[in-house]
């Protein structure tokens, strides 16, 4: 619905894009108390209209939009929320090492920065384009404490910020790059030193983000620009050029580290291989012995087994010295052709390469790696409705975990992960290959249009879909695979954003001093669970969110067992010196309870003591 202006006519905005018309150069856009709007910049405006040079500020090679300061500063800036495990939307919660985060993911990627810092080895992400009708992420840059679910803006049903990306702010670049520069800078510290980062863009926005990225991942870091051919075919009504292709960025974190995955060999690329002369070491095929770099030493006759005398072709010579020729036709790796009668060449040997596979290329063809189109047959025919729009085809994330050289524990991490093709990928990689690799999704639950084919299913939000398509392939995964389904991780732990579970203010668990067990006040928010409590003390305690987590009873109290005695934790009221006991004696790295656990004062006091006798190195904390 359009909004009525109640005001006179922009006339300021009239004549900067009648300007803009003559000199494009001279536009550029800058915030006001309005938002974001296009602006003359008077300097570059002086120099277009003078036949001299104009003095002004120093020139300087950099990057900047409006906001970019304040972005850099959101990275950095902590929050007051945790993540809540949903078990009743959850697959094999207690064994499944698989997360899925419901939330803005810059939030979700803040908690997870110290838990996953240098261990994901692989990211891809498919952000909005902007296009002008994609959502994008409504960051406050002011945002702090009390304000954290009470900040300008709409929202989707859970409470997240989001807005509409209209045609109308779409034509600013400024809006995007404000959304997308903090979340891969806070992405960034997760990489692990051999990781890579895949990124899929559009011709809107790839100029910009491949600035960002060789300035948060390193121009250095760089390692291609692939061109994914999305379509299959032309659109006709195209008004100039049919675009059938997207990009994909690729970086890794250190150059110095990183493998690329190489591809399996196809039938035709073995093809060029053969043994007509029965060589012993197998097939190989012919090289030009001949290069343009000229050299006097290696200008020099040959002469064949038939007896005629071959010269260097003009302006080239011998890629091998005199010597280095001789000791290579002594070793049957020079070929004159059946009749011995040819130019030479050099034998190269299909065993004797350099690498395994075949080194990829920058053109990602649809016959390989499938379009735009299967990518949404493949959603469709899995939930039995066509329930989202442009979904990448599995074929095209499993050439990225080829790529990615993702061994069989990798952890993999997508924080825009729409219909969860990347998790569908890495179980059907691991149902292939035996691998054991980890996935974790992060999307905001963006409702779905009351007109979509995805409300019409049923579908409320993104992550409805998400979570409905993971269950799906991860069933049908394993009744294909049926003789490895045992050992396949099909499985997911739901967890969604919200604020921190302590009242207030935000409480760290801090060492646990005698003073603090006297305190009675409760400091959780009301309505949230044990377990709740739990996941925030992983977070806090930098334990991965997919640790093993098992229960017991003692004296009627749940004690948490995490990672197999890692942390041991107890939220109950009432905590006994046998509760106390039970979990010193299994000398946890970490023991945590609530603040007012202890059923007496008693137990208060003999608390300390207990754990110097049974376990002194424990390191004992509070909620």
């Amino acid at each position: 619905m359009e909004h009525l202006r109640m005001a006179s006519h922009d006339l300021v905005q009239d004549n900067v894009e009648a300007v803009g018309k003559l000199f494009p150069n001279c536009i550029k856009e800058v915030r006001t108390s309005d938002g974001v709007k296009l602006s003359i910049d008077f300097e570059v405006l002086k120099q277009e209209l003078s036949n001299s040079l104009i003095e002004g500020r120093t020139e300087r090679y950099e990057f900047n939009w409006p906001g970019k300061r304040e972005a850099a500063l959101l990275a950095n800036t902590p929050i007051e929320a945790t993540l809540r495990p949903c078990r009743e939307e959850s697959i094999n919660f207690d064994t499944t090492e698989n997360l899925y985060i419901e939330g803005d993911n810059l939030d979700v990627l803040k908690l997870l920065c110290d838990n996953y810092r240098g261990k994901i080895k692989m990211i891809y992400i498919d952000p909005p384009y902007n296009t002008g009708n994609d959502f994008i992420y409504e960051d406050d840059f002011a945002q702090a404490g009390e304000d954290y679910n009470d900040v300008s803006g709409d929202y989707d049903n859970q409470g997240n910020r989001l807005r509409k990306n209209t045609d109308t702010s779409g034509r600013f670049h400024t809006d995007w790059l404000n959304m997308i520069y903090p979340r891969l800078k806070v992405a960034y510290k997760l990489l692990r030193d051999d990781g890579v980062v895949f990124i899929s863009i559009d011709d809107n926005e790839v100029a910009n983000l491949k600035k960002i990225c060789d300035e948060i991942l390193g121009q250095q870091n760089f390692i291609a620009q692939l061109i994914w051919e999305r379509a299959y075919a032309p659109k006709n009504d195209a008004r100039f050029i049919s675009n059938s292709h997207d990009y994909i960025l690729m970086y890794c974190k250190k150059i110095d580290d990183f493998v690329i995955g190489r591809l399996p060999r196809t039938a035709e690329a073995n093809a060029r291989y053969s043994n007509p002369d029965n060589d012993p070491r197998g097939v190989w095929k012919p090289s030009d012995l001949s290069v343009k770099t000229y050299n006097a030493e290696s200008d020099y006759p040959i002469t064949t087994p038939s007896g005629r005398v071959v010269e260097p072709p003009a302006g080239r010579c011998w890629r091998l010295s005199k010597k280095a020729f001789f000791e290579r036709l002594n070793d049957n790796r020079i070929w004159f052709g059946p009749n011995g009668d040819s130019v030479p060449s050099m034998k190269r040997f299909l065993s004797e390469l350099k690498f395994d596979g075949m080194a990829p290329t920058s053109i990602l063809f649809y016959k390989e790696v499938g379009h735009s189109q299967e990518g949404a047959k493949e959603v469709t025919a899995l939930l039995e409705a066509g329930a989202f729009d442009g979904p990448k085809p599995l074929r095209l994330l499993n050439r990225l975990l080829t790529l990615a050289n993702t061994k069989s524990d990798s952890l993999i991490l997508d924080f825009f992960s729409g219909s969860a093709t990347t998790a569908q990928a890495v179980m059907q990689l691991n149902a292939e290959d035996g691998g054991k690799r980890k996935f974790i999704m992060v999307q905001l639950p963006e409702e779905c249009a009351p007109d979509s084919e995805a409300a019409k299913a049923g579908y409320k939000n993104i992550c409805e879909i998400g979570k409905e398509r993971i269950r799906r392939a991860g069933k049908k995964i394993a009744e294909e695979n049926a003789t490895n389904a045992p050992n396949l991780d099909i499985g997911f732990r739901v967890l969604k954003l919200d604020s921190s579970n302590m009242a207030d203010v935000y409480y760290r668990p801090s060492e646990l001093k005698q003073g603090m067990l006297n305190l009675q006040e409760d400091n959780v928010k009301p309505g949230r669970t044990a377990e709740d409590l739990l996941f925030q003390v992983m977070l806090e305690k930098d334990i991965p969110l997919s640790s093993k987590i098992e229960t017991e009873k003692v004296a009627g109290k749940t004690i948490f067992n995490v990672a197999d005695g890692y942390l041991l934790a107890c939220f109950d009221k009432g905590v006994t010196d046998e509760v106390v006991t039970a979990i010193a004696k299994k000398q946890p790295v970490h023991a945590v309870f609530r603040d007012a656990g202890m059923a007496t004062d008693s137990t208060a006091i003999n608390f300390d003591q207990i754990f110097e006798n049974y376990s002194p190195d424990t390191k004992r904390s509070i909620l």
